[in-house]
């Protein structure tokens, strides 16, 4: 087994669990603000989008490695 793709199965378990607590602090939030749902979406983009980004890397990096 190359541990290039362990260390990208364990990526993706990582970016699963950090997308999870963030739509988990999100639905807390607006549970009890719902007035800022719209503020609080663009930060949830925002924080969806460098959870993304350390998945892609370590794709990208994976697939240099190989």
């Amino acid at each position: 087994m190359n541990l290039t793709f362990l260390g990208l199965c364990i990526a993706c378990m990582g970016v699963s669990v950090g997308e999870g607590l963030l739509m988990n602090g999100l639905f807390k939030s607006v549970a009890r603000q719902p007035d800022m749902l719209s503020e609080f979406r663009s930060l949830m983009f925002l924080g969806v989008a460098f959870i993304e980004g350390t998945f892609f890397v370590t794709l990208v990096f994976s697939f240099i490695i190989k």
